[in-house]
């Protein structure tokens, strides 16, 4: 780490003196790398540092080396650091609190709140009943803090898969029927009458829970922006669950994701209107994600028999508005 970066974690900090602990991963496609930063002086025992280096050659694990990419991820980094200066959530939506954002040249310094010391220190990557429905009370209480919020500064629609911004998937895709229908699928998921801010990533790898699993945060707000909350709910669901499971325990999940949603509205909206919207937009979303995955990484292992089933659903229903 350059001194001037050093420089801004001390003084962010308030510390005397730090050092450059653990890597805890390599950015997406080699833009850098997150670490650990050990404080003396302060109080705070350690923070965590999102540097972002945009690469001269780009290397993508699936091959998509383009400009196009790069300029999405260039502009997720500038929509993160917006996100984390701008905006704040709550004890039922836990998020690091940003201590500094800078730029350099071509590199980016966040400076986070370390959540292992925060009361978050557990990573998983299989979860049981217990600790799928606390990141799904996550992913609801935000929706709920955000419903009906612009996202100003942010992804105007939210996740990373969104279609306008992934024109090379879609010309790759070969399920010619799916490919004709995805702009329709997105205009429809686009012009919900109730939208919120997604967080646009919430994949299992994105949330960090205390030590009995009860309680989550969540990190990498690269690709949050506005949209239909169901997006947030199916990428999440895949993200911990193979077909088998998908089929048998969905419905209940999606049970309990609006079971939080209501407790957290209040007054502040129409809920069964909402519910009623939303529901019907699963299908939807979770076939606007696997548009995607055919065309970026044809032989993904999420690209299962639940994913076609929903799929020729959505596709059904598609048929059948426009013959009437």
């Amino acid at each position: 780490m350059k001194q001037e970066h050093e420089d801004l974690v001390l003084k962010a900090c308030g510390a005397k003196s730090l050092q450059i602990g653990a890597k805890i991963q390599t950015l997406w496609s080699g833009y850098g790398e997150i670490v650990r930063v050990h404080l003396e002086g302060c109080d705070r025992a350690s923070v965590v540092v999102k540097h972002v280096m945009f690469p001269q050659n780009q290397k993508h694990p699936g091959g998509w080396n383009t400009d196009i990419s790069h300029q999405r991820k260039v502009r997720s980094y500038q929509v993160e650091s917006h996100w984390y200066q701008n905006y704040t959530t709550n004890e039922r939506c836990r998020v690091p609190a940003c201590l500094a954002v800078r730029s350099f040249g071509d590199e980016q310094l966040i400076v986070l709140e370390d959540l292992d010391v925060a009361g978050f220190p557990v990573r998983k990557t299989y979860v049981n009943d217990a600790e799928i429905k606390a990141c799904l009370s996550w992913i609801a209480s935000f929706h709920a803090l955000f419903l009906d919020v612009t996202p100003e500064g942010l992804w105007p629609i939210g996740t990373y898969w969104h279609l306008e911004t992934r024109p090379e998937e879609l010309e790759a895709m070969s399920d010619q029927k799916l490919k004709a229908a995805a702009a329709e699928i997105d205009s429809i998921l686009n012009n919900c009458r109730f939208k919120t801010i997604l967080h646009g990533d919430a994949k299992l790898a994105n949330f960090c829970f205390s030590k009995d699993g009860l309680k989550v945060a969540a990190v990498d707000f690269q690709y949050v922006g506005g949209g239909c909350g169901m997006k947030d709910v199916i990428y999440f669901l895949g993200s911990c669950m193979d077909e088998k499971e998908c089929e048998k325990r969905a419905p209940g999940f999606l049970d309990h994701y609006f079971s939080e949603l209501r407790k957290s509205l209040d007054e502040k909206a129409s809920f069964p209107e909402l519910e009623k919207e939303w529901r019907s937009m699963f299908a939807f979303a979770w076939t606007d994600f696997h548009r995607f995955l055919l065309g970026w990484m044809p032989g993904h292992h999420k690209i299962n028999k639940y994913s076609k089933r929903l799929t020729q659903e959505v596709l059904n229903k598609l048929k059948q508005s426009q013959s009437n």
